[in-house]
């Protein structure tokens, strides 16, 4: 597996600690919403995966979160500047699953590969709702990028600073056909437990290659455990085993 070089093409704060960064490059690896990119920075052994966000020709979208050293880096990068990256990583959604009214359940910086996902299913021609969760107001993006969609949106945020107070399970529709979910495993456990339908989860879990070489982010299924990296991220409702 090798690198693709890609050019930052522009970067922008969305809040106090969320960053969205465009880059440009050779795309063609890609072909589902939900994969993922693995990032190499100067000076650190370990890459920075981060998933698709969104994608047009030569260009791609990342939306991450700086909580250390890798992505402070990434956060001062600059038009011009260049970055190594393993491309079209794990398996991503699959849209033959979503029937025709599909619910897509984010939490933080689970939103990004949701927001992808719903342009394909609004080409599709599928009827999209979507419920986005945050912390508090302060912490809210991409709500407009959803609206623009024609897609129906809630926004919930845990302390009711905007929105609908609470989580993500307050404010799930009554009709749907499939859920589409990505975002902190508490979350995906109580998605989980709520939901009425099949359901595609999306994992996060620390990763140390990224393509299934070091075992380092498995996930217990009923087939056994699975690379979340390479198997993953997404996994379906019916082969998930939680562990206590």
């Amino acid at each position: 597996m090798n690198d693709v070089i890609f050019t930052v093409a522009a970067q922008k704060r969305l809040t106090d600690n969320v960053y969205e960064i465009r880059l440009t490059g050779d795309t063609s690896a890609i072909t589902r919403p939900g994969q993922f990119v693995n990032l190499k920075l100067d000076g650190l052994f370990l890459r920075r995966p981060l998933s698709v966000c969104d994608l047009e020709g030569d260009a791609l979208t990342l939306i991450y979160k700086v909580v250390g050293r890798g992505t402070a880096l990434l956060s001062g990068m600059m038009p011009g500047q260049t970055i190594p990256v393993l491309t079209g990583l794990g398996n991503g959604y699959d849209t033959a699953l979503s029937g025709d009214r599909p619910l897509l359940i984010g939490g933080g910086v689970g939103v990004p590969p949701l927001y992808l996902l719903a342009k394909r299913l609004r080409a599709e021609g599928k009827t999209v709702s979507a419920v986005l969760g945050f912390n508090t107001a302060a912490e809210i993006f991409y709500e407009e990028q959803f609206r623009a969609l024609d897609s129906t949106v809630a926004v919930t945020t845990a302390d009711g600073s905007y929105g609908i107070r609470g989580f993500v399970t307050d404010a799930l529709p009554e009709d749907y056909t499939h859920v589409y979910t990505c975002g902190p495993e508490p979350m995906l456990r109580a998605v989980y437990r709520k939901i009425t339908t099949g359901g595609s989860f999306s994992f996060e879990k620390r990763m140390g290659c990224g393509f299934g070489a070091c075992m380092g982010c498995t996930c217990k299924t009923i087939a056994g455990y699975r690379r979340i990296c390479k198997e993953g991220p997404v996994l379906e409702k019916e082969e998930i085993l939680w562990e206590d």
